[in-house]
């Protein structure tokens, strides 16, 4: 029983135009995934999934694994994660001839996380599969929250609470915790995958990544907050 690991990017990214390549701090995005991946003790095969030949160039120089291109049914903007999770598990285990305990997905859009990130998103996985545990999943303490700061129209047009349990919420520290899903590490059951078309079908728990690293590129601005963020953290300027 091991550990697989897949990293999904595929080529025709339309916010930003070859975002999965483009440099941060003078290395490709994905490499910064690939890498804290490599590094992390419990995963046992990194491959990515993509149907790019120069994003598979990169991640393969990197040192990750190319088993297969990603077919072109499975590359459009609008494919969510879970179809392309199916295709490369099966894959994978029909391949290499394997048995998963379980299957992790690290969004190469999002490369805050630390490797103590991924070991603890896996070994909170492991500590509740005996209990019914599907998935865990990276979120973070929602700084907007329904229940006190964010409306929406009601049917006449009147802007109201996006959420209430009855009274309204007069303070911030008196709203229920909410948290936002972080686009960055999923841990999930193999056999969930198989069966499951979305996230929050069975039972998942979120990994709190903390605030400072729930940013992901979607567009030049968050590539702008990232790229900060990371010479923050790492001190590093250019590669």
């Amino acid at each position: 029983m091991t550990i697989l690991c897949v990293i999904g990017a595929r080529g025709g990214s339309q916010g930003l135009p070859e975002k999965n390549i483009k440099p941060v701090l003078g290395k490709p995005l994905i490499v910064w995934s690939i890498e804290q991946a490599i590094a992390t003790p419990e995963i046992d095969r990194v491959i990515v999934s993509t149907d790019s030949e120069k994003i598979a160039a990169v991640a393969q120089d990197a040192g990750a694994e190319i088993p297969f291109m990603r077919p072109t049914e499975l590359a459009g903007p609008t494919i969510g994660k879970f179809q392309v999770w199916q295709h490369a598990l099966t894959f994978c285990e029909e391949s290499f001839d394997e048995q998963y305990e379980a299957y992790v997905d690290l969004d190469c859009t999002n490369p805050l996380r630390d490797v103590s990130d991924i070991s603890n998103a896996i070994d909170q996985f492991q500590v509740g599969k005996s209990n019914g545990v599907d998935a865990v999943f990276s979120v973070c303490e929602a700084r907007k929250n329904p229940y006190f700061n964010i409306v929406e129209p009601d049917d006449d047009g009147y802007m109201r609470m996006s959420k209430t349990r009855g009274e309204t919420v007069l303070a911030r520290q008196s709203a229920p915790p909410v948290f936002e899903h972080v686009a960055s590490i999923y841990v999930l059951e193999p056999a969930f995958i198989r069966h499951a078309t979305h996230l929050l079908d069975g039972q998942a728990e979120g990994y709190d990544i903390g605030q400072e690293k729930c940013f992901d590129i979607d567009s030049e601005l968050d590539f702008k907050i990232v790229e900060m963020l990371m010479h923050e953290k790492t001190g590093q300027i250019n590669g």
